[in-house]
């Protein structure tokens, strides 16, 4: 990622409507999961300036490896006062084979270079433990690139229709899968396809202060999402893709014959 964004993302993330939007949203999804397994130990693969790692350690009062392969991301991480940094790449892990409870991987794979995901995704499930949760998040239909996108160094997008069946392949039963951040989408895709060709500006960060009002007003469609995806419906068009499976037990991973 364009290292010019971890002070962008480290200025707005606890109170910038899309972030603030997102967290209740993966709250809302992963509680619920998390209640009936026993975890402690959960790496958050792509950990940034590290303050989704730090909202998962205090919430639930897991062990929670933050890895990034940029080390100005670890640097606010340690800034913050956590612990058990790595720097690493999700694409090579440093870890044992079913080591941690749960792997969370947000917003990470779109900066790996296409192909590279699917040697990504083998990773994240090797270190994962048998029955333990896998949670991704990545931007979703490429028609939504942005200069943000280009500012970010974002080198693909995501579908259901080909993430799913990569996880599948994996040996990770899917237990939920959809899209979020719909109820805004007809306005992106005026502002990324009509508005910003039309400008003509330079790639920049999509993570800029807003006025206090504009801020309330884009979270509420994100709130309104969330009582609904945490309700067990599903999301058919979005901005974003979240999966949650969980890994199966050996007797059930693929095999070389099947």
């Amino acid at each position: 990622m364009n290292t010019a964004e971890f002070a962008n993302i480290a200025a707005a993330e606890r109170d910038f409507w899309w972030y603030s939007g997102m967290r209740r949203i993966l709250g809302g999804m992963v509680e619920p999961l998390a209640r009936k397994r026993r975890i402690q130990k959960v790496l958050d693969a792509g950990c940034g300036t590290g303050h989704n790692a730090a909202a998962l350690q205090q919430h639930y009062g897991w062990q929670v490896y933050p890895l990034d392969l940029q080390m100005e991301g670890l640097l606010y991480a340690k800034t913050a006062g956590l612990e058990r940094l790595t720097q690493g790449d999700i694409a090579a892990l440093p870890f044992r084979s079913g080591t941690f409870d749960a792997v969370f991987c947000l917003d990470v794979m779109v900066h790996l270079p296409p192909g590279l995901e699917q040697r990504a995704l083998s990773e994240l499930t090797r270190v994962l433990a048998p029955g333990g949760l896998l949670v991704l998040r990545v931007a979703a239909f490429d028609i939504l690139r942005s200069r943000h996108s280009e500012f970010v160094g974002e080198r693909q997008r995501f579908t259901a229709k080909r993430l799913a069946p990569a996880v599948a392949e994996q040996g990770i039963r899917l237990l939920r899968c959809t899209y979020a951040n719909m109820l805004l989408f007809p306005i992106a895709l005026l502002k990324f396809r009509i508005w910003e060709p039309l400008t003509r500006r330079a790639p920049e960060s999509g993570v800029q202060p807003i006025r206090p009002w504009l801020n309330r007003l884009l979270l509420l469609p994100l709130l309104a999402e969330s009582r609904w995806l945490s309700s067990g419906g599903d999301i058919p068009l979005g901005q974003s893709l979240i999966l949650i499976g969980e890994k199966a037990p050996p007797s059930r991973l693929p095999t070389s014959d099947s």
